[in-house]
């Protein structure tokens, strides 16, 4: 039996969207003076990927890497600065279409009832510079 070539093609696109994605030990290797700098406990928690309240903007980076979005949230206790970070794992999905020859009609429909993004998997929250919450999505 002959594998579809769009099997190969899904496979190779999962390869390299893979190797795009840097990992803390990366970070740390770009940064390694900075990363010295830290105590032992900071240290350990960026080199598994977590971050602390009261992390700095640098330890998130370096923990997490850059966001995938920034927001502001207004409050009355003042501003505060949001770091979305998004699920990058593969996705599979299943999709139906319905097409009528010569014209070239079409249509499709999509729906998100959380009213947050499906893939987002954590939020970081800074207030005056310093992590004040981590807010993580249950999956």
């Amino acid at each position: 039996m002959k594998t579809p070539l769009p099997v190969y093609l899904a496979l190779a696109l999962m390869t390299m969207s893979a190797g795009c994605a840097s990992s803390p030990k990366s970070r740390i290797s770009k940064n390694q003076d900075v990363y010295n700098s830290y105590p032992a406990d900071v240290r350990s928690a960026i080199e598994r990927g977590e971050v602390r309240v009261g992390f700095t903007s640098e330890q998130v980076k370096l923990a997490l890497g850059a966001p995938d979005r920034v927001l502001t949230r207004k409050s009355d206790a003042g501003d505060s600065e949001v770091w979305v970070y998004r699920d990058k794992g593969p996705r599979f999905g299943v999709g139906l279409g319905v097409g009528m020859g010569g014209g070239g009609v079409g249509g499709g429909v999509g729906v998100n009832s959380s009213g947050r993004d499906p893939d987002e998997r954590m939020r970081v929250i800074f207030t005056a510079g310093r992590v004040t919450a981590v807010e993580q999505s249950a999956k």
